[in-house]
């Protein structure tokens, strides 16, 4: 089979690997779609020290795929059955996992990389907890989104957002669009800010209520707050970007009493600098959310199947498994595509 293969920054090849057995609970998938994400292309641009500690190394994690092969003691899935997992399982053992926060268990190894390729092979630890049948008719492409949505919606349970809240989102890629989607969907007023026409026009399409273009002239923070109530803030700020400036700038649109959410990952020794004296007298709440726990990929299944999930408008461009490095590029603006948002790879 054919396998794209990362060998180090900016450097990733389509090879001919043998096609893997499926062990015991191990689900062997023939991939139809994989999504191109965030991750994937910082990853491209200078390597991971998790999700690839060793080159040369498969990649890719966002996928939808038909079942070819089961391993013994599997009984929930077989040849046929349409499937989508979550890129990571928690042990249910150890520290973290005894308290439920599952998303930082100490042992979510073996992380799920490798979609980019003719065939998947899921670990057993994924089969078990995180993998899901496919509804009949739900696309490939849309089932892919998944594992995105699925820590999409872990980020939105810090700040009790729904009706009466006003949300401002930062940073308008996939992400920060899903962010829009779903908070616009539990009842909150979204405001999207951004620098891009199409994604702020997407944000508007997907419930955004007001929408803030920051390459206008003018102080941005001063209209985002003339959009809020009495001018104080937003309840909830989100950021979706991943750069400290960005998270320095997401405090300064949060009300006394609000809610910081830090959703986009920086540089590690990346440093944001908070003003101590809001933090104390304006009781700032300060948070972060990373990953996604084996309730929330149910979750994001369930939102699926929502008839107005905006795969389609969010997956603008389509590529084959031997043109996987131009999205990769694309993505880190080594290259200009215009009408850019997300892709996905068709083996």
């Amino acid at each position: 089979m054919r396998q794209a293969l990362f060998h180090g920054p900016g450097a990733v090849r389509l090879v001919e690997v043998p096609m893997p057995v499926p062990g015991p609970g191990e689900v062997l998938v023939k991939v139809e779609v994989a999504l191109v994400c965030g991750t994937d292309a910082k990853t491209f641009r200078r390597g991971h020290p998790l999700l690839l500690e060793h080159a040369p190394a498969p990649f890719g994690h966002e996928y939808c795929g038909v079942v070819v092969e089961v391993g013994t003691e599997v009984t929930a899935f077989a040849a046929g059955d349409r499937v989508a997992s979550a890129n990571s399982a928690p042990c249910g053992r150890c520290f973290f996992c005894r308290r439920d926060q599952f998303s930082l268990c100490e042992h979510l190894q073996p992380l799920l990389n490798g979609a980019y390729a003719d065939y998947l092979l899921v670990p057993a630890p994924i089969v078990a907890v995180n993998m899901f049948k496919v509804p009949k008719r739900m696309a490939p492409g849309r089932a892919a989104f998944l594992e995105p949505l699925a820590c999409v919606l872990k980020g939105l349970e810090v700040g009790e957002i729904g009706p009466g809240t006003t949300v401002g989102v930062v940073g308008l890629g996939p992400i920060g669009l899903l962010m829009v989607y779903a908070a616009s969907h539990r009842g909150a007023r979204v405001i999207a800010v951004g620098r891009n026409d199409l994604k702020l026009e997407t944000a508007g399409r997907l419930g955004a209520g007001a929408l803030v273009d920051l390459r206008e002239p003018g102080d941005a923070l001063e209209r985002i707050l003339e959009l809020t109530d009495e001018g104080r803030g937003v309840d909830v700020a989100i950021e979706a970007v991943g750069r400290p400036e960005v998270w320095d700038f997401a405090v300064s649109m949060v009300r006394r009493g609000g809610v910081v959410n830090f959703f986009g990952g920086c540089e590690e020794g990346s440093v944001a600098c908070v003003d101590t004296y809001r933090l104390h007298y304006e009781e700032l709440h300060l948070t972060a959310a990373f990953h996604h726990t084996p309730r929330h990929v149910r979750m994001a299944m369930d939102v699926l199947a929502n008839r107005d999930f905006p795969d389609e408008a969010l997956t603008t461009h389509r590529y084959t498994l031997e043109e996987l490095v131009t999205p990769l590029r694309v993505m880190n603006k080594e290259l200009a595509v215009e009408g850019f948002i997300k892709a996905a790879v068709t083996p």
